[in-house]
């Protein structure tokens, strides 16, 4: 599926924000973890891809189902205040 510049780097973002889960992507893209895991290896150098794959594996938040039940948010209460 061809996505539009605004949405590739969407995802993009999503897949690298630690408390985005792919669920999340999932449903706002349609794309499943293993989507997501080819969209980033063809969309990033791969030293880039690597240190996301590593950083994403190690992440509980990046499932729903590993998540703590005190988490239900998205992303940090700091991350889209302005500076």
């Amino acid at each position: 599926m061809a996505y539009s510049t605004e949405d590739h780097s969407r995802i993009i973002e999503m897949a690298w924000e630690d408390r985005t889960p792919f669920e999340a992507i999932e449903h706002q893209f349609g794309l499943n973890e293993h989507a997501v895991i080819k969209f980033m290896r063809k969309s990033l150098k791969t030293s880039s891809f690597k240190l996301w794959r590593k950083r994403a594996s190690g992440q509980k938040t990046k499932h729903l189902m590993l998540r703590l039940p005190g988490v239900s948010r998205g992303y940090c209460p700091t991350q889209y205040k302005q500076r």
